[in-house]
């Protein structure tokens, strides 16, 4: 599955059939598929398209790596706000659909906690939520308050896929 952010699941890049993960679209959108054997006979064709695999999967990482070190170091109202601002970026909306549960998954942090963070996020003017709707009112603001939590893989982002 090929989408907006890379694809999944990473395996197939370094020529495993197996995968330990799901893949789960959480907003509505478009995505791409392709067989993985069909994949595996692309790729020695073209070096740009393994190129661009290997770089995704290099971000899929760093992602990860960084979201583990952030579940380690921030409280659970900068880590929403890094979560929220990923959706944000990955989005393009100003608005979106969400549940308290499915933040509350993704934070790894009981239900009540993410209400909690939503109201400090609330209270600073940075968002607004409704039932299962999150509005950015002030990503620039939203961004000082995540602090260290967001940005560094995002800068990453930006090196291994340049806008043109």
């Amino acid at each position: 599955m090929f989408g907006y952010e890379g694809f999944s699941p990473t395996p197939p890049a370094v020529g495993s059939s197996t995968s330990f993960h799901e893949t789960v679209m959480q907003a509505s959108g478009y995505g791409h598929r392709i067989k993985v054997q069909d994949l595996w006979a692309l790729m020695p064709n073209c070096g740009a398209f393994s190129d661009l695999l290997h770089r995704s999967a290099h971000n899929l990482g760093t992602q990860v790596s960084y979201t583990a070190l952030t579940n380690a170091v921030h409280h659970v109202d900068e880590r929403l706000g890094r979560w929220l601002l990923m959706c944000h970026d990955r989005l393009r909306e100003d608005e979106f659909q969400i549940t308290h549960d499915f933040m509350a998954l993704m934070l790894a942090v009981r239900r009540p906690s993410v209400t909690t963070s939503l109201h400090v996020l609330e209270g600073n003017r940075f968002i607004r939520a409704e039932r299962s709707r999150i509005t950015i009112r002030n990503r620039r603001a939203l961004e000082e308050f995540a602090q260290d939590a967001y940005g560094r893989p995002e800068a990453e982002y930006a090196i291994l896929f340049p806008l043109r």
